[in-house]
This record gives structure tokens, sequence and C-alpha cells, in this order.
């Protein structure tokens, strides 16, 4: 059995249209009077979605991908069967959690999830350990997929609480924030440095892998995950480890920045269109990296946790202007979506609405801390999810005839 990239990819430009549809349900109701339905469920269903039938099957796509391109070997027929249960789940969570919030119908399709994901790693590593090359992403790779079972374990508990009752406020907090941690700045960003350093040095021959850069990631990684508890009364030791671990990522990705600026002298084989998209998400980074370091200061952090405009700003900023961005120029730069015009374009309309939708959040997150209303605020946010929804819209319709969706199932 073959694999054909293409189909899953369109699979998960669906998914993320779906998305898109329930962040814009989220938004009419914040804006209008539309009382029939939770809001809490519309938000639950939309996150879980975004991670396991967006984010994660996009991730497990392209490392199949690069795994494909360098094993002869390659057996697709295992992980078709795995893919298809992690989108079972997906589609599963997205349906109970929209109708009946956190139940058992949900806790036990999370679960399922979870654990599917750990056969889907085991025989991750088994194909990543036939890999024999000098210079490779797989470090990157395996410690995001790592992170993402270490991850598993706030889910658990949360689980744990929500079906026993035993509620306690401080640590389902940090419950959620474990998991969102080590799936944020844990699978998705070490997954997205692997294809990084990977297309970097497809597209730019001249460029050397660092590993310090890794080591540094790395050994941070798990110290900044005390970023989100400041509100804890944390060690001083651990407080300084938390501040070197914030340190030591920025240091990192000024590194690496430094290694592209200094490749890229002997020129590159990336598109104007191509590099356009990477500026836009190492932009974005670059700010995540810096809000990072500036939440080291407890007052700082106090602030931005005490008001949700500024939470909701900060995770739209990670999952919308890095990973998916990131997730959409892998795909136009292996060609997985076709690089004609109209498929830049909806790009191009994406972006927009991405950035826009950082701008106005922002504006509402600094105002939050004077308690001073922005005029019309929900109605912007409103326009904006629809322009995404309509460059996604575009985006499917552009991507893949149904001749070669038909050869996928096949």
């Amino acid at each position: 059995m073959s694999f054909k990239p293409k189909f899953w990819i369109q699979i998960s430009l669906i998914n993320l249209l779906i998305i898109s549809v329930l962040g814009l349900l989220m938004r009419y109701k914040i804006g209008f009077d539309f009382p029939y339905l939770n809001q809490r469920n519309i938000l639950h269903a939309h996150s879980h979605f975004a991670f396991a039938g967006w984010i994660t099957h996009s991730i497990y796509i392209l490392l199949l991908q690069y795994i494909a391109s360098e094993v002869p070997s390659f057996k697709f027929k295992t992980y078709r069967i795995l893919l298809l249960i992690n989108l079972f789940c997906a589609y599963g969570m997205l349906i109970s959690f929209f109708f009946t919030g956190y139940s058992s119908i949900s806790i036990v399709l999370s679960s399922l999830s979870i654990f599917n994901n750990a056969f889907l790693i085991f025989f991750l590593f088994k194909d990543f350990n036939q890999i024999q090359k000098s210079e490779t992403p797989i470090p990157w790779f395996k410690a995001g997929l790592v992170f993402n079972l270490v991850s598993s374990l706030g889910t658990f508990y949360l689980a744990y609480m929500m079906s026993s009752r035993n509620f306690n406020e401080n640590l389902y907090l940090a419950s959620v924030y474990f998991y969102l941690h080590f799936q944020y700045n844990g699978f998705f960003i070490f997954s997205c440095m692997g294809f990084a350093l990977n297309s970097l040095k497809l597209f730019i021959p001249s460029f050397q892998n660092n590993r310090m850069i890794f080591i540094l990631f790395f050994s941070a990684c798990i110290p900044a995950y005390f970023l989100s508890t400041l509100w804890t009364k944390l060690p001083q030791w651990l407080y300084l480890f938390i501040v070197l671990a914030a340190i030591s990522q920025l240091l990192a990705w000024f590194m690496l920045i430094k290694q592209i600026h200094k490749a890229n002298k002997s020129g590159n084989q990336l598109s104007k269109f191509s590099r356009f998209l990477l500026l836009f998400v190492a932009i974005a980074f670059t700010i995540k990296l810096f809000l990072q370091l500036g939440s080291t200061i407890p007052e700082i952090s106090k602030l931005a946790f005490g008001f949700r405009p500024v939470v909701i700003a900060y995770l739209h900023l990670v999952l919308l202007a890095i990973v998916s961005v990131f997730l959409l120029s892998q795909f136009y730069l292996l060609q997985l979506i076709n690089p004609n015009k109209q498929n830049k374009t909806a790009l191009m309309i994406i972006l927009f609405g991405i950035f826009m939708n950082e701008v106005v959040l922002g504006i509402q997150g600094i105002a939050s801390f004077s308690y001073l209303p922005i005029p019309y605020i929900h109605h912007a946010l409103l326009i904006i999810a629809l322009i995404i929804f309509f460059g996604l819209c575009f985006l499917n319709f552009n991507h893949t005839k149904y001749r070669e969706l038909k050869k996928g199932i096949q």
C-alpha cells in the first residue's frame, strides 16, 4: 500500500476549515445573542479537534513524508490504520465535546487518542532508527514525540478530576498548563524545528546544523513549564532555572538565525513566497520568545495570566501565527499543495487574517490592563474570523481535484 501524502494533507486542510467554522461560531456567540449552543462545549470541541485533527495529524503526515524519502523499505499499511484511528478519535471528540462537553464518551475518546499516539510513536521510532545520516532532524522529531507522550499526564489528571469530581482549582490550572506547554512548546515546536532544519538543508545546501541549538532548546523545555505556574510560590532555586531556560531558548534561536544568515550568503533555492512565509513565522516566534522572557518577571506574569484576552492572544500567536502558518508553509514548500497563483492568494488571505487577529487581540489585551473597553472589538474579530474562513475555503477548493482524492482513498 503506497503512501499518498496529498490525500492526507487534503484531510488536514478540511479539518483546519472545520476549526475555523467553530472559531467563527464562538466569535458570533460572543458578539451577538445566540443562546442555542454551549460556548464552553464549543471551545472544548474547537481546541481538542485543533490539536488532534489538524496539528497532530499534519505533523504525522510530514513525519511520514520525511521517512518515506529516507527509508526505501518504508511500509505504510500500519500507519494508515493508526492515522484512521487518530482521525476517528478527532472527529469523535469534535462531536462529543460539541454536544456533551466533558462526558464519558469524550474522555474515552481522548484516552484512546493518547494510546493510539503511543503506538504511532513506537513505529515512528523504529523507522527513525533505520536512517543513518550525519546531519539529521531526527533528534528534534524524537524529542517532540516524547514531549507529546509527557503532555498526556496532564490530560489523564484532568480526566480523573472531571470523572471523580474531586476538583482543585490550582491543580486543575497546573494540569491544563502542563498539557498545553508540552504540546505547544514540546511536541509542536520541536517537530516544526525538525521540519525547518530539514527544509533549510534541502533548499540552502551550505546550511550546517548545530547540535548545541537542540541541546539548549531541549534542556530548557522542562523548566520552562514553570513559566506557566509563577502564580504559585516557587522556590528561588527553581525560579533561577526558569529564567535560564527562557534566556537559553532565545540564545539558541539567535544562534540559528545567525547560521541561516551565514549560509544564505552562498545562495538559496527558496522562492520569494516561501521566504515570506518562513519570515512571517520567524518574526512571530521571535515575539513569542521575548514574551516568554518577559513573563519571568512575576508581576508581569501575574498581570498577563490574570486577563483572559492576553492568554488568548498568546495561545493564538503560538497555535496560529507560528505552528499553523509553519505547517501550511511546509505543505507549500514540499509541493504537497500546488504552488500555483490561486493557492498563493489563498495563503495570503489566511496570513492577513491571522496577522489582523493578533493585532486586534493584542489591542484588546493591552486595553484590558486598564479595564478600557474597545468599541466593536467583537465585531472586528468576527470579520477577521470570516476572512480566515474564506481563505481556507479558497485553499481547500484549489488544492486537489476529485480524481486525486479518489486515488488517495484506494
